[in-house]
C-alpha cells in the first residue's frame, strides 16, 4: 500500500489513465452498440502496463527511468494501434487519432527528448499492419502525416525543454542575487551594529568620566552658595547672587539627569524582559529627546499612568520611542514647519496598549510609505541618518509580540503607531500587585 501511494504521488496521470481505460469499453458499447472482448483485453493489459510503469518509476535510477518512459511510450502506441485493428482497422473510429499519437506523447512527456521519436517509430511500424493492401499513395500520405506529427512533437518538446531550462536558470540567478543582496544588507547591518555598539561603549565611559567632575562642581556650587550668602550683602546683590547660584545648581542637576538617563539607556546588554509601565518608558524617552527637540517643536505627552503594563525590555522600548521622536523632529526641522508640534499619546485598544507618536509636518510621501521600514532606506542626508532607525524599531517591537505601523493623519502630518500586547500577570503576580498602592502621576 505504501508503494502504491508513492507511485500515485509521483505519476498520478498514469494511474488515473489506467483506471479510466477499462471503463471506455462500456462507453464504446453505449455509443457504438457493440462490445469487443478483444478490445477490453487490450485496454486491461494497457492499464496493467501503466500501473507497473508507475510502480517501478519510483525504484529505478535516472537512466532506468528514461528507459522505462521510452518503453511505456512505445507500448502505449502499440496498444492504441491494436485497439484500432480490433475495432475495424482502417474503418475504426479511433483511426483518425493515430497520426497525432507522437504529438500526444510529446505533450505528456515533454521533458523526455526521445518520447516523440519512439512513439513515431512505433506508430510508423504498427501502421504498416493497418494499411496493408492500401494504394501506394495512401501509404505514402499516411507515413508523411505520421512523420510530420513526430517532427512537430520533437520540436515542441525541444522548445519546452529549452524554455524550462531558461526558466530554471532565471530562478537560480534570481535566488543568487537575492542571497547576495541579503548578505550585503546583513554585512552592512552588522558593521553598523558594531559601530553603534562601539559608540555606546565609548559614550558609557565618557558619561562615567563626566559624573566625577560634575559631582565636584555641584559640591563647590553648594559651598559657594552657603559661604557667599552668609556674608553681609546688600539685599539686591544677595537676591541676584542667590538666583544665579540656584540656576547654576539647577543646570548641574539637569546635566546629571541627562547623563544618568544616557547611562541607563546605553546598557543594552541587559536583555531581560519584564513588566513595565508605558508612561515610565515614554518619560525616559522624552527626557532623552528633549535635548534634540526643544528648539524644533513643542512636545505634548498624553500617556496616562493608569495604562496596563507591557512585558518588554524597558531600554529597548525606550530606544523605539526615542527613534520615533527624533524622526518626527527631523521631519519638522527639514521642512521648516512653523510652530511644529509632536504629540505622544497612550491608549488601550482591546487587549493591546497603543503608543501614538504624531507630528504636524508634511507627512509621508506616497512613494516613501511602502519602503519606510526597509533597512538602509532613508530620505535624509548621510550626516542625518543611516536608514536603520525604523527598521530596527519594528524588529524590536515585533520581538515583544507587537506591531509598528506608519500612516498619514487625515488632518495632515505623520503618525507612527506602536501596538503591544497587554501584560497579563500570573496568579502569583496578581497577589503581589494587589498589595501595592497604585503609583501617583509622575511630575
Amino acid at each position: 500500500m505504501r508503494e502504491l501511494r508513492a507511485a500515485f504521488t509521483l505519476d498520478r496521470k498514469s494511474l488515473v489513465f489506467a483506471a479510466v481505460l477499462p471503463l471506455v469499453s462500456l462507453l464504446e458499447f453505449l455509443a457504438l452498440s457493440h462490445f469487443s472482448m478483444g478490445a477490453l483485453a487490450v485496454r486491461v493489459a494497457w492499464a496493467l502496463q501503466l500501473v507497473v510503469y508507475a510502480f517501478w518509476l519510483t525504484r529505478v535510477s535516472e537512466s532506468g527511468r528514461r528507459l522505462l518512459v521510452l518503453s511505456s511510450c512505445a507500448l502505449g502506441t502499440l496498444f492504441y494501434l491494436a485497439l484500432c485493428e480490433l475495432t475495424g482497422g482502417m474503418d475504426s473510429p479511433y483511426i483518425h487519432l493515430v497520426p497525432t499519437l507522437p504529438l500526444l506523447v510529446a505533450f505528456i512527456y515533454p521533458e523526455e527528448a526521445g518520447a516523440a521519436i519512439v512513439s513515431g517509430i512505433s506508430c510508423m511500424l504498427g501502421s504498416v499492419v493497418l494499411v496493408v493492401g492500401a494504394s501506394p499513395d495512401r501509404i505514402f500520405a499516411w507515413a508523411a502525416v505520421v512523420g510530420t506529427a513526430t517532427f512537430f512533437g520533437m520540436y515542441g518538446a525541444s522548445r519546452f525543454r529549452k524554455a524550462l531550462a531558461a526558466h530554471h536558470e532565471i530562478q537560480v540567478e534570481r535566488a543568487r542575487r537575492e542571497a547576495l543582496e541579503k548578505l550585503a544588507v546583513a554585512e552592512r547591518h552588522r558593521a553598523q551594529s558594531e559601530k553603534l555598539a562601539t559608540v555606546g561603549r565609548l559614550a558609557a565611559s565618557v558619561m562615567h568620566e563626566i559624573n566625577n567632575p560634575l559631582a565636584f562642581v555641584r559640591s563647590n556650587v553648594d559651598f559657594l552658595k552657603t559661604e557667599v550668602l552668609a556674608q553681609p550683602l546688600a539685599p539686591e546683590v544677595r537676591e541676584e547672587l542667590e538666583e544665579v547660584l540656584s540656576e547654576t545648581r539647577s543646570g548641574l542637576l539637569r546635566i546629571q539627569q541627562i547623563v544618568s538617563d544616557l547611562k541607563g539607556f546605553s546598557r543594552m546588554d541587559v536583555e531581560e524582559a519584564s513588566p513595565c509601565r508605558v508612561a515610565d518608558v515614554v518619560a525616559d524617552a522624552v527626557r532623552l529627546a528633549d535635548v534634540r527637540l526643544k528648539h524644533v517643536a513643542r512636545l505634548h505627552v498624553e500617556v496616562p499612568d493608569t495604562l496596563p503594563e507591557v512585558f518588554v525590555t524597558p531600554q529597548r522600548l525606550t530606544q523605539v520611542v526615542l527613534n520615533l521622536l527624533v524622526n518626527a523632529g527631523d521631519a519638522l526641522e527639514e521642512h521648516r514647519v512653523a510652530q511644529g508640534e509632536i504629540r505622544v499619546r497612550g491608549e488601550v485598544w482591546g487587549s493591546r496598549v497603543v503608543v501614538l507618536v504624531e507630528d504636524n509636518g508634511p507627512g509621508f510621501p506616497p512613494e516613501v510609505l511602502p519602503r519606510l521600514f526597509e533597512a538602509f532606506f532613508t530620505t535624509k542626508g548621510p550626516e542625518r541618518g543611516t536608514g536603520l532607525g525604523l527598521s530596527i524599531s519594528r524588529e524590536l517591537v515585533e520581538r515583544f509580540g507587537g506591531t509598528l505601523h506608519a500612516e498619514n493623519r487625515p488632518e495632515g502630518g505623520a503618525r507612527l503607531r506602536v501596538e503591544l500586547p497587554m501584560h497579563v500577570p500570573k496568579p502569583a503576580d496578581a497577589t503581589v500587585l494587589q498589595s501595592h498602592e497604585t503609583p501617583g502621576p509622575r511630575s
